[in-house]
């Protein structure tokens, strides 16, 4: 057993302690040294019978990328056995892209690691970022943006899926300290190749030696969230697919406000991403211009009229989507849908089928109005209302939600009539 004031120890026993409630963790494990000290800390900490309510497994994600990646997660496999933590293996099957490799990668991880959480029905799963993942974090945003929220860096915990948590209980410590705590273990651990390639913007960053100093401002942008949901909740009004702002006079000058603005913008276009610094800086002239007129940016047009600004998505790069009997798809990152009815229907967009006037429509209700999803039969016909299940979508969080966003994620879900996204399970 470590030291009980061994820092891997006490970061492992603070996080387990975080849970007042009965909890099943899975552990990320690639057999790296910090995965492997995660798992061996978890692992003792729980043999001791003082956190009764937590069960763990985990899970190897295998991206088939190099020979020997089965080899190394066989290895994982037979620690876990070691310590009576149940395993399972997910491999990334198919074609890996030229281009962006890592990105994917770690994307498919997420993915496969939220599939195992479900099926094994796990209540969050765990990573074991530390220190040093943080500070090469920050250094590589800060070279592409030396300012801006991106130098929060990487959030405790993330909503994946908008279904699962993944905690990084790790995230105080660096890697000296883990494998300074797993050679008093007498547990050794596997070095991944890829951790000391060049080709890859990480691995160099490492080699510069980035100090572990580097400090995120994860508070500043908790609050900062905060306030941006304080600006939506009393500054957006929604009518269909139509977002209206009384007074933006002030947005621009206000940090807070405009960031809640830029994600509302994000949302209404179907983007992951806010407006780069150069289409940002348009948007700015036009609100500070004072014009009544409009402007695109960001799939969004900004309709500036005399008794408001209007957001919509604009009319184009509107694909359809073919989506057979049972299946579920997003269409246009706006919209979650699910075929309900016996045969394949066809979602493009309303269009010109909304003709001028239909329904009282008028200016930036009927623009609106031809970016929204038309559901029609494969060989012909209007799909009813009970062919299908549609849900709007927020595309910022749809997939990764940092626990520092939640509340402007939740002040975008009361905006469009959903939910609040689900909290952390040790809240």
């Amino acid at each position: 057993m470590a030291r009980a004031e061994n820092p891997v120890v006490v970061a492992a026993g603070r996080f387990l302690n975080s849970f007042k409630a009965p909890a099943h963790l899975l552990i990320a494990v690639s057999g790296g040294s910090d995965s492997t000290g995660l798992l061996v800390a978890l692992a003792t900490l729980c043999a001791t019978g003082r956190y009764p309510g937590i069960s763990l497994s985990a899970c190897t994600v295998d991206h088939d990328l190099r020979p020997g990646s089965a080899e190394e997660a066989a290895w994982v496999s037979a620690l876990c056995a070691r310590y009576g933590i149940p395993h399972v293996n997910r491999r990334w099957e198919g074609e890996k892209p030229v281009s962006g490799l890592q990105a994917a990668a770690r994307a498919k991880r997420y993915d496969l690691l939220a599939d195992a959480a479900f099926t094994t029905g796990a209540d969050a799963i765990l990573t074991a970022h530390t220190l040093d993942d943080q500070a090469e974090t920050v250094a590589m945003r800060a070279e592409r943006a030396p300012e801006g929220i991106g130098l929060s860096g990487m959030a405790d915990a993330v909503l994946l899926n908008g279904s699962v948590w993944l905690f990084r209980p790790f995230l105080v410590l660096d890697r000296a300290a883990i494998r300074a705590f797993l050679a008093e273990q007498g547990e050794g651990w596997l070095d991944d190749p890829s951790n000391v390639n060049p080709r890859f913007e990480r691995v160099r960053m490492r080699q510069r030696r980035v100090p572990t100093e580097s400090r995120p401002a994860a508070a500043q942008r908790l609050s900062l969230s905060q306030r941006a949901a304080d600006f939506l909740a009393t500054s957006v009004e929604r009518d269909g697919a139509l977002f209206q702002i009384h007074s933006v006079a002030a947005v621009p000058a206000d940090p807070a406000a405009w960031r809640g603005f830029l994600l509302l913008a994000a949302m209404v276009g179907g983007r992951i991403h806010v407006l780069d610094a150069a289409s940002s800086a348009r948007l700015r002239l036009f609100l500070a211009s004072g014009t009544l007129s409009r402007l695109t940016a960001g799939r969004v047009v900004f309709d500036r009229r005399r008794d408001g600004l209007f957001l919509y998505r604009e009319y184009r790069d509107l694909k359809s989507l073919a989506l057979p009997p049972g299946a579920a798809a997003v269409w246009d990152s706006r919209y979650s849908i699910r075929n309900l009815a016996d045969r394949t229907i066809v979602i493009g967009a309303v269009g010109s089928e909304n003709g001028p006037g239909e329904g009282g429509l008028r200016g930036p209700a009927l623009r609106a109005g031809r970016a929204v999803p038309c559901l029609k039969f494969e060989h012909g016909g209007i799909a009813p209302g009970e062919a299908a299940a549609i849900a709007p979508l927020i595309a910022p969080y749809a997939r990764f939600l940092p626990r520092f966003d939640l509340p402007i994620a939740d002040a975008l879900a009361r905006i469009l009539g959903l939910p609040p996204f689900p909290s952390p399970p040790n809240e």
